[in-house]
């Protein structure tokens, strides 16, 4: 009853065999999804972290948003959202 790659061949149940052998899954996020989707993420949130501890208030978490507000506070010498913000350009 042991799995074909089962080293003892002695277990009475498919199920003993496999708990014996300590099987885990290899990543299983909320509904699914894939680790380096969740890594990617991780890095976007870490990215946003490090900004916000600088004083930068970003527009959103999203890395582009990020780079851009770590961008422009770099250039402007200032934290983009608390000493200076880009308006929106008014249509006339």
């Amino acid at each position: 009853m042991c799995r074909s790659g089962c080293k003892t061949q002695n277990h009475a149940t498919w199920g003993e065999c496999a708990r014996a052998a300590n099987m885990r899954i290899a990543y299983c996020g909320v509904a699914g999804g894939d680790a380096s989707a969740q890594k990617r993420w991780d890095d976007e949130l870490d990215l946003y972290r490090q900004a916000r501890r600088q004083g930068i208030q970003p527009d959103s978490t999203n890395r582009p948003d990020v780079e851009r507000a770590l961008t422009l506070s770099e250039q402007a010498g200032a934290a983009y959202g608390r000493d200076f913000a880009v308006a929106t350009p008014v249509e006339a």
